[in-house]
């Protein structure tokens, strides 16, 4: 139960209960390991613009493939679609958002789905990159879309690797690059995968809040 650490037992027994219950019905290649993961709403586009807000340039000029100024990153903020569109959030126990990503689908299934990325430095190397790519795929093929692209500049090697080691192909052009993950048809375990996986996320984020509440928020 380390992984809820700071969370009151009953809370963290919960949790690893619906944890463990996620692994036997998840695909493996496509999420290798179970952490709450929310599906983010229009209510949430505050936290979005206040979590973007908060990389340094070096990670706006990755995330974006130019050095967005804060008036940039709004724009792009009010334009989410959350209806069409598709992001994602992870939380750290005082609800700070730490990671998102956005999948953006195109008119058809059969357009590709874009995907991407950011983690706060505090939160880097917990692998939350490479699990909310694995979510977003889940979610993607079972919109039954074929094919999932990142757009990244060279440079952003932990991006790329994510992508490779997911078994996308890439394409180099200069100084960017371009990967595709082929996507298999959605299955059933997929499916029921993504609803357990937000009833856990959901399930995680209320027990968060609820302690929060009792601490006083400390």
């Amino acid at each position: 139960m380390q992984a809820f650490k700071g969370l009151p037992l009953f809370a963290c027994t919960m949790l690893s209960s619906i944890q463990s219950f996620l692994r036997r019905f998840t695909a493996r290649s496509l999420l290798p390991k179970v952490v709450p993961i929310r599906t983010l709403k229009a209510k949430h586009r505050p936290l979005v613009l206040h979590h973007l807000l908060q990389l340094n340039d070096a990670d706006r000029f990755l995330r974006f493939g130019y050095l967005a100024n804060d008036a940039q990153i709004t724009r792009y903020v009010e334009k989410l679609d959350f209806t069409r569109d598709e992001v994602f959030g992870v939380f750290n126990r005082r609800l700070q958002l730490i990671a998102m990503a956005h999948l953006g689908y195109g008119a058809t299934p059969q357009a590709d789905a874009e995907f991407g990325v950011s983690v706060l430095k505090s939160a880097r190397g917990l692998g939350l990159g490479a699990r909310l790519f694995a979510r977003a795929g889940m979610h993607a093929r079972n919109r039954n879309v074929k094919t999932m692209c990142i757009h990244a500049l060279t440079q952003n090697s932990a991006m790329l690797k994510i992508a490779i080691n997911a078994g996308a192909r890439v394409v180099y052009y200069g100084t960017e690059a371009e990967a595709y993950l082929q996507l298999p048809a959605p299955a059933m375990d997929t499916r029921l995968a993504q609803r357990l996986e937000q009833r856990f996320a959901d399930a995680d984020y209320f027990l968060k809040k609820q302690w929060l509440r009792a601490s006083g928020g400390r």
